[in-house]
């Protein structure tokens, strides 16, 4: 039997996160999605990590207000001052927790950089 992943970023939706149609911003999303994605970028080399790009993103399901939802982040790609994260995002509905629905998914890259943000090599 497969273990289920451990989500890297798990977070509760609140009423502060919606938008005019009751459902949650994208752009909330969008950056928790940035945060998950930088905690896996921290644990492959201990440096400081700007996002260079996160490639196109479909939302495929709302978020709604009292929904946990989960990121999981999983390193692709390591490169001389980069790294590549694909983080998939699945929100488990607050009124049937049995219930989980992916939202979206994003390949996020970050670029390890020194203290004046030019790139610096990860070893």
């Amino acid at each position: 039997m497969a273990e289920t992943p451990e989500p890297t970023l798990r977070v509760t939706m609140l009423p502060r996160d919606t938008n005019a149609r009751g459902t949650i911003f994208g752009g909330v999303i969008l950056s928790h999605i940035d945060l998950a994605g930088g905690i896996a970028a921290s644990r492959c080399a201990p440096r400081n990590f700007v996002t260079r790009a996160m490639h196109e993103v479909e939302f495929i399901a709302p978020v709604y207000v009292g929904d946990v939802v989960s990121f999981y982040a999983t390193v692709l790609h390591v490169g001389t001052t980069s790294v590549t994260v694909k983080v998939d995002v699945e929100a488990e509905r607050a009124k049937d927790p049995t219930r989980k629905v992916k939202v979206t998914e994003a390949e996020v890259i970050y670029v390890a950089v020194d203290e004046a943000g030019k790139p610096l090599p990860l070893s």
